[in-house]
């Protein structure tokens, strides 16, 4: 269940980093109070998980979910590029992820 947990908080983690590129440097209330309450969702379903994932994995796990979402939605609607070496590198990321998840 805590892999769940870590899960959700990763994809609450792509959505506050995607949110902090749409409160335009916090200058968009609305934007910037939605942001901050998926942040605290995210950190609070990490600490949530970490009751019985190893920190370091859980750490590990959650940031790597943030990076490949986030890189993610900037090729899908910020129009960054994905070259051959940014597909390595998620490639890398993903491959760890895994790896911390298969042997915790």
């Amino acid at each position: 269940m805590n892999w769940i947990i870590l899960i959700l908080a990763g994809m609450l983690e792509i959505g506050w980093a995607v949110g902090l590129k749409y409160t335009e440097g916090f200058t968009r209330p609305w934007i910037t109070a939605l942001t901050l309450t998926i942040m605290f969702g995210s950190v609070g379903l990490l600490s949530v998980a970490m009751k019985s994932i190893p920190i370091g994995t859980a750490y590990a796990v959650w940031v790597g979910i943030g990076i490949i979402g986030t890189v993610i939605w900037g090729v899908c609607f910020f129009e960054e590029s994905l070259n051959a070496g940014r597909m390595i590198c998620l490639a890398m990321v993903l491959a760890g992820v895994i790896g911390l998840k298969i042997t915790a």
